[in-house]
């Protein structure tokens, strides 16, 4: 086993792209079962190769000269269906440094197995960083019971990315596969925020419908950022668009979503947005960059 160390030339690549999944295993084990991956594939209409290994990710930002966040969700006791191997991305990332970043992912639900967990992927496996569900996971962020978690992210030094607003895992089955969207309210990550102060908190996609919520909060907390993952840029709602090219400037981070979204029509759509031509560098570097501490 390698642990993970940066190889990435951070001047000459174009962008870093905040959030990609890996969705399967060398075993072929899924991150989601038949009947999840098959919605949202439908809800997503990507078209193109839903669970691409490691390797291929890896070998689709290189040619585009961009790194890539890589990570899967860890929701084995709220959805009974065991995660794809969050170590074996790790070891792929150390296989393709050069050109991608591991986040690891624990279940919340497993108490202090999560917490030696996440000193495990931080000191064994050099992951730079932590993915969380809240909707798929079937957690309130802010319930204190999980606060050792970011205890141990906290003294890691790596930021926590969580899943806000709507998903498209469950989107269109009956009773969205039991996913409950209030779980993925950016306000129960304000609580965390504030009580976490040293913390990074990176808020996933435009938390629609609270969009306005997760600018403010962005607005107000110094350690808590924005992704613009998950929504193709033209669907994006014009106060988040405001907010980027203003005070939000320093706090938004590009994010596809990958493979869910491909990341060359995301730049396709972003392209048609009225973005200020001193921001765009932000969004697709310098803040990534801060928010995963990489002195530059």
């Amino acid at each position: 086993m390698s642990r993970y160390e940066y190889g990435i030339d951070f001047d000459t690549i174009d962008a870093i792209d905040i959030h990609t999944h890996v969705e399967i295993d060398g075993c072929g084990h899924r991150s989601l079962d038949d009947e999840l991956m098959a919605a949202s594939e439908k809800y997503f209409k990507s078209g193109e190769e839903r669970t691409p290994s490691i390797d291929a990710i890896a070998d689709h930002y290189r040619s585009r000269n961009m790194a890539a966040v890589v990570f899967t969700v860890d929701a084995a006791s709220a959805s009974g269906h065991p995660t794809n191997s969050v170590e074996e991305i790790a070891e792929g990332a150390a296989r393709h440094n050069d050109v991608l970043i591991p986040f690891g992912s624990v279940d919340p639900w497993q108490g202090k197995a999560a917490v030696r967990r996440v000193h495990r992927l931080v000191d064994e496996f050099g992951v730079k960083g932590f993915k969380f569900h809240p909707s798929m996971q079937g957690f309130e962020p802010n319930d204190r019971q999980f606060y050792p978690l970011y205890e141990a992210i906290t003294e890691a030094g790596v930021p926590a990315l969580f899943h806000t607003g709507q998903t498209g895992i469950g989107a269109g089955l009956p009773g969205g596969h039991g996913i409950k969207l209030r779980y993925s309210d950016p306000m129960l990550l304000d609580d965390v925020a504030a009580d976490f102060p040293d913390l990074t908190v990176i808020m996933a996609h435009p938390s629609v419908p609270w969009v306005d919520s997760q600018i403010s909060i962005a607005t107000h907390k110094a350690n808590v950022f924005i992704d613009l993952s998950g929504w193709s840029p033209k669907y994006f709602p014009p106060q988040l668009v405001k907010a980027a090219n203003s005070m939000l400037r320093g706090k938004v981070l590009f994010g596809s979503d990958f493979p869910v979204i491909q990341v060359d029509r995301w730049m396709k759509d972003f392209e048609n947005l009225d973005i200020k031509p001193d921001v765009a560098p932000l969004i697709f570097k310098q803040n990534a960059l801060r928010v995963l501490g990489i002195k530059h």
